[in-house]
Parts: structure tokens; C-alpha cells; sequence
């Protein structure tokens, strides 16, 4: 069955990639593409009302040990009483593990996607101490559970979250030593952007606009940095708990007044008042609903999406600013835009995206258990593609554009992966990809093989000159219409043509 630009979209871009039973589903959603991918975006932007079931129960079967950890006990397990037999990576690894299953079975692909989004958006180095042991709680409490929620709710959680707090050292900074690392990259990255920097050589009052400025300077970040001093984790210091929780330690902050944004803070502000400020200006400033708002239309549309969108959706951004729904309000005004309709092509998979993909288009089955061997082999191979999960070091995420990824390395990477999975087999000597049992008997001539694996990975018929090489491939200088049978040769040959499939640039747009 070939796929229209609509249902490209809806499994190629709202998601992880096809998989060829689910073609049919979406053909029942609606009477023209057009209704089908809008009724499909309904369903996807709402996914409590999506049975996600067996991705639960693939969860349960895994056996990870550390999903459902409290933040307290994930940080007494994995922090506070480590002895040589705990691996404080433990719930890292576990992750990254429980990443690739929900990306690859989760029906709720649009969900993962933006999971996917807002953990570059607001990136930890998963490596780093402490993040390693607490990112599990990061995941679950904080990014997953605002995906589709209120921005001003999720900005607060990061803030106070133990792994954005260790990881820009903002746990340390007090009003004899502040860190100005969680302030600058709050500004830079998760709100204004960089775009809206104005530079070092401007004072506040110099901002156009003022005391409403249009964009931020070092001042603004010196001052945010005031406001934000005292804002810790209990890790033990003192007479202080030693449970991981968010700790404010009135005794740290800079207790004096503040200008952060043209808006004066008075001095000896009720606890959290000044930090919990700064985020209020922040998250309702036009310079973050245009930055945030051009990452999602660039994550959803194009590498350099239109300007118009952009604005559009930044307009929608404020509108909602104290919508409980207010991020899903803004995505739900992209993916249904003019813009976003015509877009097919014009981003390319990233690393993750193109292992993901491969996984739901070969239908392959791996558990993605902490001591399943094939899922281990296979992450191995995934994290030299360049993206490791939860790998990035510095704050800005993973880029998000086609040409930082089009590079020979990756791609040759994403070609070892793809061989390597073909050529995986069982305990019991059978075959990870059913290659075999997937090819219809019907399908019996270069040509046949050719137009079927094609349609099923691709979600269309290769265009006429790759045809043509692959068809000479399959028929090895017989006649293309003749029977190539099912002898270990062909078989050898099938499996080749899906790896060379799957490695064409049809299969690497979105």
C-alpha cells in the first residue's frame, strides 16, 4: 500500500516512522487525506485516550528496576548509599533502554516526539554525577509529563529539578559565590534565545523598549543570577535532609533588590519570590514565544521554517500562556498549518530518528530488557550513529537540522546498524528481521521483490532510476520477470535489497 504526503506525514514526521500494519488503520480515519491526518492529529494530541497497553506491559516485562522510583529513592539508591555493588548509571542505562522501547511501540508516536523535543530543549548531560542517577525522575515527573502542557509549569520544574540544578551547578551558587551558568543558559536557551541577545556593551535601560525591552543583555543575566542564588538540592550539607528533593536555602540567596528585564524586585522578597519572578517574565515574554515557537516549527516543518508560521504560532503561545494545555494549543496550530501540509521532505532523520524508524518499518522485535543481549548489541551499535541518548554534553541539545547529520559518518554508521540488524539472529539461530516470512510467495521475480519491499519500507514505489539498479541487483542478469525461487541464495539477496532499502535518501526524509 502506498502512502500518501498526508499519511507521510502523519507516521513519518507526528512519529517515529511506519510500520506497514498500521497503513490501514489510517486509511479508515477519514474520507479524503486531508481528514485522515487531521484526524489523526486529534487523536495523537490527545494520548490519555490512546491504549498504549502493550507498551506498559512490554515496560512491565523488561524489568527495569528503577521506572518507578521516587526522586527520594532514586537518590538513596543511586546517590546517597552507593557501595560497590550499585551502579549509579543504573537508572541512566535503564533510560535510555525504556527511550528506544517507547519510541519504537508507543502508539503514542506524537507524544514521544515531543518528549523527544523538550529533553534536547532543556538538555542534561546524562553522564554527568548525579543526572546519571536522577534523569529517570527528570524523564518521567518533569519533560514527559509537560509535554503537551503548560510551558511557565515545565520551566518551574526544570528549575527546581536535582539534575538541571547539579547540571548548570546552580545547587552551589550562593550570595558569596554565584554561578552564573543556570541563568545564562535560561535566557540563551530555554526561554528568549539567543537571537534575542543584545550583547555585552548595552546597559539595561539602553534596551529598546525599556522597561518592557524587546531582548536581554550580560546585565539582565548577572541580575537573574542574583534571583536565583539558594536554589538547591538536600544533599546532607548541615543539619540538612540528604534526599534529593529541591531545597531553598533562605540563608544563600541575595536578599537585596534586583532589575531583571526592565522589572524592578524589591528587596527581602518572600522565599523563591525573585527566581519564581524572573521565570514569570520570562515565560511570558514575545522573544520566547518566537523562539520556542520557531524550535517546534522547525522540529515539525522545515530547518528554516517560514517566518509567518513562526509568528503565528508565537501569537498563539502567548494567547495560552496560562492554559493547562497551552503547548499542545501551539503544536496543535503547526501540524495543522498550510505550512506543515506541503513539508514532506524537507527535514532529514536524525541519528534517532533513523534507528527508530528502522526498528517500526522491519517490525523488529527487540525487548529492550536491561539483560536481553540483541538490545544491548543493538545500543552499542545505535550510540556510534552520533546520538547517544541523553548524550549531548553542552546545554543547546542536538542540532535539528539536516545539514549538521548529512555527513559520512553518520550515515555510514546508520549503514553498519541497519547490516547488523538484518543480519541478527536468535538464540536458536533465526533471523531478528523475518525477511523471509514478511515476503509475500507471490512475490517472486526481481521486480516483484523489488515493487513490494519498496512499498512496504519506503511507503511508495522507488523512483525509476533506483528501480531499475535494483532490479538489476535482485535478478543477477536473469530475466527481471523471471522466478528467482526461494533458495539460500535469493534469500541472501532479499535481505540485502531491504538493508539497501532502508539505506536509500527516500528513507532517510521526513
Amino acid at each position: 500500500m502506498e502512502l500518501t504526503t498526508p499519511a507521510k506525514l502523519a507516521f513519518g514526521r507526528l512519529g517515529f516512522g511506519s510500520r506497514p500494519t498500521e497503513h490501514a488503520a489510517f486509511v479508515e480515519l477519514g474520507d479524503t487525506d486531508e481528514a485522515r491526518l487531521r484526524a489523526h492529529i486529534a487523536v495523537q494530541l490527545d494520548p490519555g485516550s490512546i491504549d498504549d497497553s502493550e507498551t506498559n506491559r512490554r515496560i512491565a516485562q523488561a524489568g527495569f528496576s528503577s521506572v518507578d522510583l521516587d526522586r527520594s529513592d532514586l537518590w538513596r539508591q543511586f546517590v546517597r548509599d552507593v557501595d560497590d555493588e550499585t551502579d549509579p548509571s543504573t537508572p541512566l542505562d535503564e533510560l535510555r533502554l525504556l527511550t528506544m522501547l517507547r519510541a519504537t511501540h508507543s502508539k503514542r508516536q506524537l507524544h514521544e516526539v515531543l518528549v523527544d523535543f523538550w529533553h534536547n530543549h532543556f538538555n542534561v548531560f546524562g553522564d554527568s554525577t548525579v543526572v546519571r542517577s536522577m534523569i529517570m525522575r527528570y524523564d518521567r515527573d518533569v519533560i514527559r509529563a509537560n509535554a503537551l502542557g503548560n510551558f511557565r509549569t515545565m520551566l518551574g520544574q526544570v528549575a527546581e529539578s536535582a539534575c538541571m540544578l547539579y547540571y548548570l551547578d546552580n545547587y552551589v551558587s550562593t550570595v558569596a559565590g554565584p554561578n552564573e551558568n543556570w541563568a545564562r543558559e535560561l535566557l540563551e536557551l530555554h526561554t528568549l534565545g539567543a537571537e534575542n541577545y543584545l550583547g555585552s556593551d548595552l546597559g539595561q535601560a539602553d534596551v529598546e523598549g525599556f522597561p518592557e525591552p524587546v531582548g536581554y543583555v550580560d546585565e539582565d543575566v548577572y541580575e537573574a543570577t542574583r534571583a536565583f542564588t539558594g536554589w538547591s538540592v538536600a544533599h546532607g550539607r548541615d543539619e540538612d535532609p540528604d534526599d534529593g528533593t529541591f531545597l531553598y536555602r533562605a540563608d544563600a540567596h541575595d536578599r537585596f533588590n534586583k532589575r531583571v528585564l526592565g522589572q524592578e524586585l524589591g528587596p527581602d522578597q518572600p522565599d523563591l519570590a525573585d527566581g519564581r519572578m524572573v521565570l514569570d517574565l520570562l515565560a511570558t515574554h514575545p522573544g520566547t514565544a518566537r523562539h520556542v515557537s520557531r524550535k517546534l516549527c522547525r522540529r515539525f516543518v522545515a530547518d528554516d521554517p517560514p517566518d509567518l508560521l513562526v509568528e503565528s504560532a508565537a501569537q498563539v503561545f502567548l494567547a495560552n500562556v496560562d492554559a493547562v494545555d497551552q503547548l499542545r494549543t501551539v503544536v496543535e496550530h503547526i501540524v495543522l498549518s498550510d505550512e506543515f501540509a506541503v513539508s514532506w521532505g524537507a527535514k532529514v532523520k536524525r541519528p534517532f530518528d533513523a534507528a527508530v524508524s528502522v526498528l517500526r518499518a522491519t517490525e523488529l522485535d527487540l525487548s529492550f530488557a536491561p539483560d536481553d543481549a540483541p538490545s544491548q548489541a543493538f545500543m552499542r551499535s545505535y550510540a556510534g550513529m552520533g546520538q547517544p541518548l541523553f548524550g549531548w554534553p553542552s546545554p543547546d541539545g542536538y542540532a535539528d537540522n539536516s545539514g549538521y547529520w548529512l555527513n559520512t559518518n553518520s550515515v555510514f554508521k546508520q549503514w553498519r546498524l541497519t547490516n547488523a540488524l538484518l543480519a541478527s539472529s536468535n538464540d536458536d539461530g533465526r533471523y531478528l528481521v523475518d525477511v523471509e516470512g514478511s515476503t509475500p510467495d507471490d512475490a517472486g521475480s526481481a521486480e516483484e521483490l523489488v515493487d513490494y519491499w519498496t512499498v512496504r519500507l519506503l511507503g511508495e514505489a522507488a523512483s525509476d532510476e533506483s528501480r531499475v539498479a535494483l532490479v538489476e541487483f535482485m535478478g543477477q542478469g536473469f530475466d527481471p520477470s523471471f522466478d528467482l525461487g526461494r533458495d539460500d541464495e535469493t534469500q541472501e539477496r532479499i535481505r540485502a535489497l531491504v538493508s539497501t532499502i532502508l539505506m536509500m535518501p527516500e528513507f532517510q526524509w521526513q
